[in-house]
């Protein structure tokens, strides 16, 4: 009986579990910043900590989100190289 070939390449998934855990770290810490932090108004966020979540949000969400589509794309093609 011949033996299945594993769908995802093993760089597709630590590719995908990257993307995925940088883009929740972004958006976790928007989530902290608008209910722990104070909140954003006209001027910015109102707290330090919201300063520096708000530089962390401003540098996970872009990479994250180009991460996770990478991966996504890279899954689409592990599954037609099939």
């Amino acid at each position: 009986m011949p033996s299945q070939q594993p769908v995802l390449q093993p760089d597709t998934l630590k590719i995908l579990r990257t993307g995925l855990l940088i883009l929740g770290t972004g958006v976790l810490s928007v989530v902290l910043i608008l209910t722990v932090f104070g909140g954003i108004g006209r001027q910015g966020p109102h707290t330090n900590a919201g300063w520096l979540f708000l530089m962390l949000a401003m540098g996970c969400l872009p990479t994250g989100s180009l991460t996770t589509l990478l991966a996504i794309l890279k899954v689409i093609n592990d599954y037609r190289h099939r």
